[in-house]
């Protein structure tokens, strides 16, 4: 693959330094990868039983999985917290659980620009999108509006009161409101989770992957009013949770002390980074403390231009001057893109 067209598949998803490191085999070693929203200082693994992994997962650990993710991230009335392998999954399942009964075709409303697999999976699913740039009318012809908050890339926040004022006047009549917490961690005071109740037709989804900083564990849930949950269930099967994902899960949201430490330390890192990237005249257009959004003030490729120093970042085809960048990991990490940004303002 040419750099050029690894410029243009690097703008899908982040993550992908192998296909980076191929296209780009003469970049310094080791790769930097900030083209995720990822933490790059991940929750400490617990010792964990051999027998962990020798068998299925218990009732007993899935229920208290569920458990500590109630008690981490609330639990309005009426709604059940179910596990899921991962939020990317529960996304590609919503179109079957949500989509209306043929021969009609959904209309669903996505607030973006946002993270592309929510369109992509309607898409699949034989829906018509429509880009929402706010939150649409009650009245609007929708059968599903679909939003991330905080949204990703950009870090726009919906306040808790108004879409909570939205899900409920949304649903009465039967449409559905998919709600992405994927960064919720960061600001769970704006999360809806924390409300009196749940109204049926609203799907939240939360991920251990992002502010845990454990991706490759897979792990994320779905929380809906206990009248939604049977179809959820009957897609996500018996065993949505490995039984070693239930234990460092559980050990992860409960421990509360890590948390309040990794949100003060990455609101820190946050700081950082726009500074360190005002020296390559990348100005901070949003984000999250786990990532920023920036825009550069020339039309140059700056995927291509960092990846050539072995640093992967995050650019939209949607907007050629606007990138992602994620936390450097440790001080050399800071350091070598630091050295990098000063180059690039040379």
């Amino acid at each position: 693959m040419t750099a050029a067209a690894a410029a243009t598949a690097l703008r899908i998803h982040g993550g992908r330094v192998d296909l980076a490191a191929s296209a780009y085999p003469d970049a310094p070693q080791p790769w930097i990868d900030l083209s995720t929203g990822i933490n790059p200082t991940a929750y400490p693994i617990p010792t964990l039983a051999a027998a962990a992994f020798a068998r299925l997962p218990l009732t007993t650990e899935l229920d208290e999985l569920c458990a500590a993710a109630a008690e981490a991230y609330g639990l309005p009335g009426g709604a059940v917290v179910l596990p899921a392998p991962g939020s990317e999954i529960a996304i590609r399942l919503a179109p079957l659980v949500l989509t209306p009964p043929q021969p009609s075709i959904a209309q669903v409303g996505i607030l973006g620009p946002t993270y592309g697999s929510h369109a992509a999976a309607w898409r699949a699913a034989g829906a018509q999108v429509h880009e929402l740039g706010a939150l649409p009318d009650p009245q609007a012809h929708f059968d599903v509006v679909v939003l991330v908050n905080p949204n990703n890339p950009d870090g726009h926040l919906i306040a808790p009161e108004p879409l909570a004022d939205f899900a409920e006047c949304w649903t009465a009549s039967g449409k559905r409101l998919v709600i992405d917490e994927a960064f919720g961690d960061l600001r769970p005071e704006l999360s809806v989770l924390g409300g009196a109740a749940l109204p049926r037709g609203v799907v939240v989804l939360r991920s251990l992957g992002k502010f845990f900083g454990l991706a490759g564990l897979r792990l994320g849930f779905v929380v809906v009013n206990a009248g939604d949950a049977p179809r959820w269930r009957d897609l996500l099967g018996d065993w949505a949770a490995s039984g070693p994902a239930c234990t460092i899960a559980t050990a992860a949201l409960r421990d509360k002390a890590w948390i309040a430490a990794t949100r003060s330390r990455l609101a820190a890192d946050r700081g950082r980074l726009d500074a360190t990237l005002a020296a390559a005249q990348l100005e901070p257009r949003g984000g999250t403390d786990l990532f920023g959004f920036y825009e550069s003030a020339d039309d140059g490729d700056l995927v291509d231009r960092f990846a050539r120093a072995g640093i992967l970042i995050r650019g939209f085809d949607h907007s050629p001057r606007l990138y992602r960048f994620g936390l450097p990991a440790d001080e050399p990490a800071w350091q070598r893109l630091q050295r990098n940004c000063d180059t690039l303002s040379g």
